[in-house]
């Protein structure tokens, strides 16, 4: 079977890690790799782009003290591509990510409104295809605070202790990453609805999923942080714009918080630990493994996931994907704890002990067809 060869420019971004690593899930893929020194290099720029069917630009500027570098390191990224496809003498789909700031008097929206404007020329003067995605604020796991979104910005701070500030508290329209990436491998493979723009030029207009007010988000927050946080209560997950949060939430989590202590009863005739607490729907089980014995070394990308160890020693680890860093949790039933496992890290548990060693799972899978994290749910 011939693999569809894509390669994206900013892979190393938020949005181009998570394109970049749910592609590499897909069996019909070969990702083209590429770093951003390629703009300074014309021959290896060149090179990257005759070995792609499909572009996915991604690669810009959208903050900075002067809005003139701004504007034309973005207009400078387009023209470079450009030219590096003309040496090429290659026609790839180009595929776009504008902004809803395009619209708006900006220099940031200008670069996004000319730079779709020169790619559709390309694709006309070329022969090539181009698509151009106009995405509004995205939110999701590993985006970085004060630059991303005013999620991951408050997601860190209230994480970590501290007191998010609202400057401004209006509605913001928002799209989960998953389901931005849903659009992208739609785009790429031909299944997305698109308007034409001219002659091989198309457009999709990505409509916010969510819209919610700045301080309904930080109440949301704060209430994971006193529930889950500080009572290792899971909340409701069955509508989806609080899953998200929720599962985005998650990943800003200091590594120190794990494991966490159950408090154990006990009495003449044993004792009794509270595994979990929910306000949803979800599935409990226990597994025993002998010694020197590891289970797991997969990831999800949806669920969320308590290891509870209640008899003998394990080591828990989790490694985010496309990272080398493991974080280790050792855990012993004679003091009963738990560990979460955050969506995207793979994860496993070791009975390091000599002794059986006896695990508990609590597992939350909420199932909608039509929800994009059920997209790629052959992964797990």
């Amino acid at each position: 079977m011939k693999k569809h060869r894509i390669g994206i420019t900013g892979q190393a971004g938020f949005v181009g890690n998570h394109l970049y690593t749910t592609l590499s899930l897909l069996d019909n893929v070969e990702l083209i790799y590429f770093e951003r020194l390629f703009f300074e290099n014309e021959d290896q720029l060149t090179q990257f782009v005759s070995k792609c069917d499909t572009i996915v630009h991604l690669a810009a500027m959208n903050r900075h003290e002067d809005q003139n570098v701004i504007y034309q390191t973005n207009i400078d990224l387009v023209e470079k591509l450009i030219k590096a496809c003309e040496r090429a003498n290659t026609t790839p789909h180009i595929i776009f990510s504008s902004s809803s700031q395009e619209v708006k008097d900006n220099l940031y929206g200008r670069s996004k409104k000319e730079g779709k404007q020169k790619l559709v020329k390309w694709a006309k003067e070329s022969g090539g295809k181009f698509t151009s995605l106009t995405i509004p604020n995205v939110f999701g796991p590993f985006g970085k605070p004060n630059y991303n979104s005013v999620v991951a910005t408050f997601c860190h701070k209230v994480a970590n202790d501290e007191n998010p500030t609202i400057i401004n508290d209006g509605e913001v329209g928002l799209i989960y990453i998953n389901d931005l990436v849903k659009v992208f491998v739609d785009t790429i493979f031909g299944n997305q609805p698109s308007n034409t723009l001219e002659e091989n030029s198309f457009e999709v207009n990505i409509e916010p999923m969510h819209q919610v007010k700045v301080s309904r988000l930080l109440e949301l927050l704060n209430k994971f942080k006193a529930d889950y946080l500080k009572n290792g209560i899971f909340p409701n997950l069955d509508d989806h714009f609080q899953k998200s949060l929720f599962n985005t939430f998650r990943c800003y989590i200091p590594e120190a918080h794990y494991p966490v202590k159950y408090t154990k009863h006990t009495d003449p005739r044993g004792s009794f630990v509270e595994i979990a607490r929910t306000q949803t729907s979800g599935q409990f089980s226990f597994s025993t493994t002998v010694p020197g014995i590891t289970r797991g070394n997969h990831f999800h990308t949806r669920k969320a996931e308590r290891f509870a160890v209640i008899s003998g020693k394990a080591r828990i680890q989790l490694r985010k994907i496309g990272t080398d860093h493991v974080i280790n949790y050792d855990l012993d039933g004679n003091e009963p704890a738990y560990v979460d496992m955050p969506i995207w890290y793979t994860h496993n548990i070791t009975n390091t002990g000599d002794t059986e060693l006896i695990t508990l799972f609590w597992i939350n899978e909420p199932y909608d067809p039509d929800d994009a994290d059920t997209y790629f749910e052959n992964v797990e």
